[in-house]
């Protein structure tokens, strides 16, 4: 083990991709230590934290009136405050197997187009979760680092990150973004629709977790060879009991068509504002998605169908950003140069 590898495993440095839906932490010379959903369980009676993460996940929709189960985050920023700071505390404890004396440096990933007071609240959260410096890198460049693509060279890469509360939409070159865009449309609000859909159509009211499951299970973008169907519980809206039914892909898809309509528009007019010579990059590049909207079927078609470009699927689509993000702490000339001020 040489020298960089032996400080780098007893580093105490973190990289945080702090998602809407799902937060995951990098350590260096050990990778990604923490995969947790972004949820924490409070008592209202005593104000104090009963979970955080997978356990508290499993209590969303399931606990007595004296808990409840929140999601700190909302559209990729934070909704609340003191919840985020508690979360951020949990996570960097768990991280953190050894005992450390100094207060570890971190870098977080934001989407691209949050405000300045937004971009405050997640340093001032960091900060009061004991972090000795806070660095901000935005989401679609942490991205495309992760995925390895060469954003340090003068060349054009448009990417395209799907996660729980934002889409990002970037193409990027020698180190900045040229266009940029964030939309409040992604996977939470995919959810909600199916939520809304099965309500309006079968008059059956489910959790936001069994949409999350219809999503990954049955969802599409685009017609699949073979229609799949899935088998659900909710209310019943009409006899107020509960009831099963069976949805298909075919369902779930016009569920979704508004969004992914909302999404493949905004990849048009990134495209359109992208100059003629990062565009013909883009052309012999392509297009890589990242995210777990991604995982999406046949998004990759869909995309390509409507803007005739080549579009791929990053090699781990579920931690590029972390893992770019990752890789900045162990180079910090490149974190200096894409860090957002």
């Amino acid at each position: 083990m040489n020298l960089w590898s032996l400080l780098s495993f007893f580093s105490h440095d973190l990289a945080i991709d702090l998602g809407t839906a799902n937060s995951l932490v990098y350590t260096p010379g050990r990778g990604i230590v923490l995969n947790e959903p972004s949820v924490v369980a409070i008592n209202r009676l005593t104000s104090e934290v009963e979970a955080v993460g997978h356990e508290a996940k499993e209590m969303l929709g399931r606990t007595p009136v004296n808990i409840v189960a929140k999601k700190p985050m909302r559209d990729g920023v934070i909704a609340d405050f003191d919840l985020t700071e508690e979360m951020l505390k949990y996570f960097i404890k768990k991280a953190h197997t050894r005992n450390h004396l100094l207060a570890p440096r971190i870098v977080i990933s934001i989407p691209s187009e949050i405000t300045q007071v937004e971009r405050r609240a997640v340093t001032d959260a960091a900060r009061g979760a004991k972090a000795k410096e806070v660095y901000l890198v935005e989401q679609s460049i942490a991205a495309a680092i992760g995925a390895g693509l060469r954003v340090t060279e003068p060349s054009g890469n448009m990417i395209i990150d799907i996660g729980g509360g934002t889409t990002d939409i970037a193409v990027i070159s020698l180190f900045g973004i040229v266009y940029g865009r964030t939309l409040r449309v992604a996977g939470n609000e995919m959810d909600n629709l199916i939520i809304e859909y099965i309500k309006r159509k079968h008059n059956l009211l489910i959790g936001e977790r069994t949409a999350e499951q219809i999503k990954i299970d049955i969802g599409s973008a685009a017609p699949m060879a073979k229609e799949i169907t899935m088998q659900i519980k909710g209310r019943s809206l009409i006899e107020g009991i509960p009831k099963m039914i069976t949805i298909t892909d075919g369902e779930v898809r016009e569920a979704l068509s508004g969004a992914l309509s909302t999404v493949i528009d905004a990849v048009r007019v990134a495209l359109q504002h992208t100059p003629p010579e990062l565009s013909v990059d883009i052309t012999d590049n392509g297009i890589v998605l990242t995210g777990g909207g991604a995982l999406l079927r046949n998004l990759d078609q869909r995309i390509k169908k409507e803007t005739g470009l080549p579009v791929r699927l990053a090699e781990d689509p579920l931690t590029s950003v972390v893992v770019g993000t990752g890789k900045m702490l162990s180079d910090m000339p490149l974190l200096k140069r894409v860090c957002s001020p």
